[in-house]
């Protein structure tokens, strides 16, 4: 499955296959366009089995082609939608190019489209360079998980592949970003950490001149 809605309180009912949810009309569309991450969250739906298999999320059968995505949305009127969020269990921007080349043709067709990238914040490790010029035009929101305080527990929590630079990485994203897109904010979920590291991130963030959103936490 690659585009769904979700069918409530995430956490609560989970996903909606986009062909069963009925009038789009206000609602959010979620777009998964790969199971590639550069990390191995220890809290991520994808560390067990069991959920890969069963939750829409997963891409069973590989990821979908550029003109496989157009053809789906061409099934649906996108004027009437709230706003298109591409995430998923991978890393949105693992197809930098292929995200990009479907945003340019969503958007030549509806130019007010609001697009959400909800990220882990890496793009410039995974690249080797700076890709956040890229955004412009294309994203109205950025969403990065900070998931920590500390860069020691953001390698604890997130087993980035590229290791303890990971959590400056995705700071220095953050900033970089505000230059391109309207709205960046960066996240921490309810229930995994205490209050005070809660408030350590809004600190964080504050410097960083970006919003702090605290996520529910997905059972």
């Amino acid at each position: 499955m690659y585009l769904y809605t979700v069918t409530g309180a995430v956490g609560e009912e989970g996903y909606l296959d986009l062909a069963k949810s009925g009038d789009l009309t206000g609602k959010n569309v979620y777009v998964n366009m790969t199971n590639k991450c550069p990390c191995s969250c220890v809290f991520c739906l994808r560390q067990t089995k069991q959920q890969q298999e069963g939750n829409t999320l997963w891409l069973k059968e590989g990821e979908p082609s550029v003109e496989t995505m157009l053809e789906l949305f061409a099934q649906y009127d996108l004027n009437v939608i709230n706003e298109l969020v591409f995430c998923g269990f991978g890393e949105p921007l693992e197809r930098l190019e292929d995200v990009c080349r479907v945003i340019d043709s969503l958007k030549g067709t509806y130019p007010n489209l609001k697009v959400r990238l909800n990220t882990i914040g890496l793009a410039n490790l995974i690249y080797g360079r700076d890709v956040t010029p890229e955004l412009k035009g294309r994203f109205d929101t950025v969403s990065i998980s900070l998931n920590a305080p500390d860069e020691k527990e953001f390698l604890e929590l997130t087993r980035s592949k590229f290791g303890i630079q990971s959590y400056e990485a995705i700071k220095e994203f953050a900033v970089l970003s505000k230059q391109y897109v309207p709205n960046v904010v960066m996240t921490v979920v309810e229930k995994v950490m205490p209050e005070e590291k809660i408030q350590k991130c809004q600190e964080i963030c504050d410097t960083l001149g970006v919003t702090l959103r605290v996520r529910p936490f997905e059972n």
